[in-house]
């Protein structure tokens, strides 16, 4: 009989051990860091925001806007600790060229239509260990410059977990790298202070959205909430 594939939406705190993370901080400053050392003027502003007890605990949620494919790992390098992202449940399909990755990375998948119980279990026991977690809350990937199509579903979710939420700006993006030599881009990430979850979720969404676009230097500063049926 076919094994069934596993349906990774839950993950357990075991899962978030000692090995993991080693191979995700060897993963991310080895591999990674080397990437961005080649291809990217790489800057990290705003650390001293994390109080450093804190952080160690995984009690934060990294709230970033969304430009790239590489935000993950830019958003995990600017936290400095393992970082286990909400990702779309595609990605998990075992013909996503990126599937293996995003496994052993510690993602866990979400339907952004309907969140699912299975869903806020995985963010309690993520939270409940040394790592944190990294969501979008403009759920897929925008164009650099203006805020838009915000999923307040970010909100229910550091509220059930009860962690307080980090804004990160992906900050002075000018696109993917350029595969010549001596030609690297630009990118900037910022950490902002720390937003407590029992504030009012209006309050939430607009001081995260008023710390991105002052980082990111955005045109807008307004939060635009969107009303279509994607929710995280």
């Amino acid at each position: 009989m076919e094994k069934e594939a596993r349906n990774f939406n839950r993950r357990y705190a075991k899962e978030y051990n000692i090995f993991r993370t080693i191979f995700y901080m060897g993963f991310l400053y080895i591999v990674v860091y080397g990437f961005y050392l080649i291809f990217y003027n790489f800057k990290v502003e705003g650390r001293k925001n994390i109080p450093a007890h804190k952080a160690k605990a995984g009690k934060y949620i990294y709230a970033a806007n969304h430009v790239s494919i590489f935000d993950p790992p830019m958003v995990a390098m600017a936290a400095n600790c393992p970082v286990a992202f909400m990702a779309k449940k595609e990605l998990f399909d075992p013909n996503e060229k990126l599937s293996w990755l995003v496994k052993r990375l510690g993602a866990f998948a979400v339907d952004r239509t309907k969140p699912e119980i299975a869903t806020f279990k995985t963010v309690k026991d993520i939270v409940s260990t040394s790592w944190s977690l990294g969501i979008f809350p403009q759920g897929g990937t925008r164009p650099y410059g203006k805020l838009e199509g915000i999923k307040k579903g970010f909100v229910a979710i550091a509220k059930n977990a009860k962690a307080d939420i980090v804004p990160v700006a992906i900050a002075d993006w000018d696109g993917y790298p350029k595969l010549k030599p001596f030609t690297r881009r630009n990118v900037t990430i910022k950490v902002g202070t720390p937003i407590p979850y029992t504030l009012k979720d209006e309050e939430i969404i607009s001081e995260w959205c008023r710390q991105i676009c002052e980082m990111a230097d955005y045109e807008n500063c307004v939060e635009e909430v969107s009303k279509d049926k994607q929710v995280i």
